[in-house]
């Protein structure tokens, strides 16, 4: 700093200009040269003029003082502020990456033995090379999700200008948004490839920390999404094709971006990007993280290149949202979908670009070269549509992300890992249960002393209600005790079972178990514990209330049958012409009939038979008709002593069934039959049932095998075989043929499901 002052005295009649007019010009006056050396002063009326002269700042223009004009890319190359590192990058070596790090230790070391004792290592040297290659292979061919993000985030990985100036003949970057301001994260320019002309648009990250620093780690803020927009338009107009490069974590989230619009800049350039009316192309280089990625990337065409990733949200932070850690970030970046191939099988990526081996800062050169040709072969087809196509073109490719097929059948194996429905329980407050289960009793009591039918309607959906009502108490009851996460976890190890024709691993038996046995022990002290036992006497209650009338109702219904078929005119000529001729006959009993006769009795008896089990088939009943060869009855087989022995075999027979239930292997596969209904619920899926049918089936063999003896089963034929002339015997020795030939219902076993059955 240097002060003046100027009397008016010593320079009487000169001006302040000539005074400070410079003596290089060949006009006298007083040097700026001077003025800084020595002060002065000049005095006029007792005032004085005080001035400071301050150091301007130098400004780094990168234009050099001598420029090539023949340097790569044109003269206006010079222009850049990217040049080339001072000092090369220093090499990082990814977690992942420390197995080769250790094979290429051993290289150098036998590298350094070998020219220190003048000694032949070459094999060595060979084989760890090779080693090395193998390995190199191994690792970049399986790479995991998680493996690949860090490849992309890769410090020395090239950025989007290292591939601009490799890939282009000429390139001028472009500055501003026209509203002041230049964002350094996003760079603009004009450059041309094969003497085609493109708009280059790019999100820069850093090469070191001053660079990182100045472009925000390719942190675009809203100035330079409107530099992008701004370069868009310009392309627009005079038909440049647009490329873009993706390469960021995501757009700059700080409050001062916010407040200048982030949101709204990106969604002007999702808009905006749709209607442009020239071939558009965007390469994902990097990672492209959210809406920052997308509002330079509606394209045409979306290329990747092979170890590149774009997401909606980052592994750690999908993590941390999902798992409450970011360590759980490799089980997120496997379920994000985030990799080119993955994307490329669900259509959002249109192409990958290959890398070599240990990822695109092994060799950038050579990556840069493949994307160059991808531009080529792309824009070749994209050029050659006319306006109309290629903005159908564009929005068709963003309308069919996401598609999907109503009622379409979900593999098996996709389903099992599936989140189930969560299904909000509705319950109702204990008082009004109550008073609902008390009107229901009385409208059953009232059916039942007028022999009437019961209320079924009201039965059938009080019966639902309470199996709501009781899962609802269940589940409460098992967070009350504190095993409700066991159960959780429990469930899953369960899903995962393959087989489903096979029983449980021993070790998954034995945990259900136990969690039963604990909670059973901790039942009684939940707080829901009478509300539960109220409700599960009542669901009881009624479903047996259920069973009856369904029973009642399917007798009358067999029965109603029954009179219709013998109410028949033909079937009732039948019978009547059958009684006629074997009163002629003058016989006593069946065995005295002649064998002509016998058969039409036997065969007017199927012929029932056969009309009576299609009409209950037609009703949805499973029937089962026992035929029988009518013989004369001897005095031990009376139907007395036949009933006797029957007796005596159902004895026998439950006697084996209880031992075999009172088995330990047989109570386990009941208990896990149990425990399978339980967790199936009101709805099991197909998989829940195939389980249950398994079990169910491995239980019968089981009781099969146990009450099947030789002599059991000889007594089970003897009394099968007589069975139908205990049918035959209907009224007794004593009785004339009239009764004893007389037509008598069919014996029909009816089976009601799997439990059920019902005798005519």
């Amino acid at each position: 700093m240097a002060s003046i002052a100027c009397s008016s005295a010593a320079f009487t009649g000169t001006s302040a200009s000539d005074l400070l007019r410079s003596s290089s010009n060949g006009v006298s006056g007083i040097p700026l040269k001077t003025l800084g050396k020595a002060p002065f002063s000049v005095k006029k009326r007792d005032a004085t003029v005080a001035a400071k002269l301050k150091k301007g700042k130098k400004h780094d223009y990168p234009w050099p003082a001598d420029p090539d004009p023949n340097v790569k890319g044109g003269v206006l190359t010079h222009l850049s502020h990217f040049k080339p590192l001072k000092e090369k990058q220093k090499p990082v070596t990814l977690d992942f990456e420390k197995p080769l790090v250790e094979i290429e230790k051993k290289m150098i070391d036998v590298r350094r033995m070998a020219n220190e004792t003048g000694l032949d290592f070459s094999d060595q040297i060979i084989l760890l090379e090779n080693k090395y290659q193998q390995a190199l292979k191994d690792l970049y061919r399986h790479l995991t999700p998680i493996q690949r993000v860090h490849i992309a985030r890769h410090p020395n990985r090239p950025t989007f200008l290292d591939h601009i100036f490799s890939i282009t003949d000429k390139f001028v970057e472009l500055h501003g948004d026209r509203s002041g301001y230049d964002d350094p994260a996003i760079v603009t320019g004009i450059g041309t490839i094969d003497d085609r002309r493109y708009m280059f648009i790019g999100q820069q990250k850093g090469r070191n920390t001053k660079e990182n620093i100045h472009r925000n780690f390719g942190m675009p803020t809203p100035h330079g999404y409107r530099k992008a927009l701004r370069m868009m338009y310009y392309a627009d107009h005079h038909g440049f094709p647009i490329v873009t490069f993706i390469d960021t974590p995501g757009a700059y989230a700080d409050l001062k971006s916010e407040e200048l619009g982030q949101s709204e800049a990106i969604a002007h350039n999702l808009r905006t990007m749709f209607g442009l009316k020239v071939p558009i192309v965007s390469i994902v280089i990097g990672e492209g993280g959210s809406g920052g990625a997308l509002a330079i990337g509606c394209a045409n065409k979306l290329l990747m290149l092979e170890n590149a990733v774009f997401y909606v949200a980052s592994p750690e932070a999908c993590a941390a949202i999902l798992w409450k850690t970011a360590k759980a970030s490799p089980k997120a970046a496997e379920k994000l979908r985030i990799t080119a191939p993955e994307l490329c099988r669900l259509q959002i990526c249109d192409g990958i670009i290959p890398e070599p081996l240990g990822g695109a800062h092994a060799d950038p050169a050579w990556t840069s070269q493949q994307i160059k040709a991808a531009i080529n072969e792309t824009m070749d087809e994209l050029t050659a549509m006319d306006t109309e196509k290629l903005l159908k073109h564009r929005m068709h490719k963003f309308r069919k992300l996401g598609g999907f097929e109503e009622n379409a059948q979900v593999d098996p194996k996709k389903k099992v890992n599936m989140k189930k429905e969560d299904q909000i329980v509705c319950t109702t407050p204990n008082e009004e249960l109550e008073g609902e289960v008390e009107k229901l009793k009385q409208q059953i009591l009232k059916a039942k002393e007028s022999s009437s039918k019961p209320p079924e309607m009201a039965l059938k959906d009080m019966i639902e209600k309470l199996k709501k009502e009781v899962d609802h108490e269940y589940s409460e009851a098992i967070k009350a005790t504190g095993l409700k996460d066991r159960l959780d976890m429990l469930r899953e190890e369960v899903s995962k079972v393959n087989s489903r024709d096979q029983l449980m691993n021993p070790a998954i038996r034995d945990k259900i178990e136990k969690l039963k046995d604990e909670f059973s022990q901790k039942l009684s002290a939940a707080p829901n514990h009478s509300t539960l036992q109220y409700k599960l006497d009542m669901l009881k209650e009624f479903s047996k209330a259920k069973s009856l009338s369904d029973a009642a109702t399917l007798k009358q219904e067999v029965n109603k049958k029954f009179n219709e078929i013998m109410s028949r005119p033909e079937i009732n000529e039948k019978l009547e012409a059958l009684k006629a001729e074997v009163q002629n006959s003058g016989s006593s009993s069946f065995a005295d009939l002649d064998q002509g006769l016998k058969d039409k009795v036997l065969n007017t008896r199927k012929e029932v038979e056969l009309e009576m089990i299609s009409a209950l088939k037609s009703i949805g009943l499973i029937v089962e008709g026992v035929k029988s060869n009518a013989k004369v009855l001897s005095e031990k087989d009376s139907p007395s002593i036949f009933k006797n022995k029957v007796d005596h075999l159902n004895e026998e027979i439950k006697k084996k069934i209880e031992n075999a239930v009172g088995s330990s292997e047989l109570k386990n596969m009941i208990e896990l039959l149990k425990l399978e209904i339980a967790m199936a619920g009101n709805k099991p899926d197909t998989e829940s049932k195939s389980k249950i049918e398994a079990i169910q089936k491995q239980i019968k063999q089981r009781l099969s095998e146990a009450i099947i003896s030789s002599e059991l089963k000889e007594e089970y034929e003897d009394l099968k075989e007589k069975n139908s002339e205990v049918e035959q015997y209907s009224a007794g020795a004593d009785e004339s043929l009239q009764k004893e030939t007389k037509y008598e219902e069919p014996r029909l076993e009816i089976n009601l499901g799997a439990n059920s059955s019902f005798a005519q």
